[in-house]
């Protein structure tokens, strides 16, 4: 065998066979962005025979501090071209699959059937709960991570599922994005590290997964602690792929209409914005809400996480409001092309 796994074939209880294992796997990776700079390469440096990268987005400057497997020469590039070239680099002898596209219930089903197991890193509920069903549908396991701050979590997603430890998304806005809370680069690598161990393990066969159980790590402390679940007697079960923004509670509009309110962060302001649109941040809407001008109301975020809550916030108060599905990321790629490398 290749002399880069011998330091892994000489571990107790792993070997040629599950080195062999690893060759013959086919593992997707959905998101090529902070979670999956930790989880391509270490897949790909152990000898996962083939890796599936599936991404929309491209590369932008604000992504580098987190998103190692990337670098400043592919600003710009889409995330899953310049993944699929780090991991060229780093072990030619696996096959990557880049898939330059967004995961949705309509792909969903035909690319899991081609893989033995998904871990998914992506940064939104909606992705979480489609990639979770579209598991449990096409009956592999699924490992999933998510960072927020200074911690994170890691578990699997095989007979329990991430719908036993969370029924029902949280509210939107509830969760803060890495865009708008910020988030720690270490965070990161930590889980990503994990999420790629749970995956060596389920596909040699070796340790024992984290089945009905969830690891979390908090990166102020360094603490690591383990929490056990078990299966929801009373949930329905999963029959088909259903509409999963709705679901969380994120529909919006793809058009500007009245006034255009931004709740982003100053700082993301200067980098860009849409001509004519009022700035209040999302913490200070609920005190600032009054500085609107009568008529309806158009929230915009980045991506459309912040701008649902600011939506309902203007809501509660008799404002006609609605919110820019996507964020302004959406609403660049289909009019304005040069923003989106923000």
């Amino acid at each position: 065998m290749d002399a880069r796994y011998s330091r892994q074939l000489a571990l107790p209880g792993f070997g040629p066979a599950a080195q062999e294992r690893l060759a013959a796997a086919r593992v997707l990776v959905i998101g090529a962005g902070g979670l999956g700079s930790g989880v391509i390469p270490s897949l790909v440096a152990a000898g996962v025979g083939t890796v599936g990268v599936i991404d929309d987005d491209r590369v932008e400057l604000s992504n580098l501090h987190r998103q190692h497997i990337h670098g400043m020469s592919d600003l710009g590039r889409s995330k899953v071209s310049s993944a699929a070239a780090s991991a060229a680099e780093l072990n030619p002898s696996v096959a990557v699959v880049p898939v330059q596209a967004r995961l949705t219930s309509g792909n969903a089903l035909e690319l899991f059937a081609g893989y033995d197991l998904v871990l998914d890193g992506s940064d939104n509920f909606p992705t979480r709960y489609l990639a979770n069903d579209a598991a449990v549908l096409t009956g592999i396991p699924l490992v999933w991570g998510a960072v927020s701050q200074y911690g994170g979590q890691v578990g699997v997603s095989w007979g329990t599922t991430y719908r036993d430890l969370f029924p029902t998304p949280p509210p939107p806005g509830s969760v803060l994005t890495c865009e708008a809370g910020g988030v720690l680069p270490t965070t990161v690598g930590v889980i990503g590290s994990l999420m790629a161990t749970e995956a060596l393990k389920l596909l040699t066969g070796i340790g024992e997964p984290l089945i009905g159980r969830v690891t979390v790590f908090d990166g102020l402390s360094g603490d690591f602690r383990t929490i056990a679940y078990g299966k929801d007697p009373t949930a329905e079960p999963i029959t088909g792929l259903i509409d999963y923004e709705l679901f969380c509670g994120l529909t919006g509009v793809r058009r500007l209409e009245g006034t255009l309110l931004d709740v982003r962060e100053p700082w993301e302001v200067e980098l860009v914005s849409l001509p004519g649109a009022v700035h209040i941040p999302l913490g200070e809407l609920e005190q600032r809400w009054a500085e609107l001008p009568t008529g309806p109301v158009t929230v915009y975020c980045h991506h459309g996480v912040r701008s649902a809550a600011g939506r309902d916030i203007l809501l509660t108060h008799g404002i006609q409001a609605t919110h820019l599905e996507g964020g302004i990321d959406a609403w660049a790629r289909e009019h304005d092309p040069e923003m989106v490398r923000y």
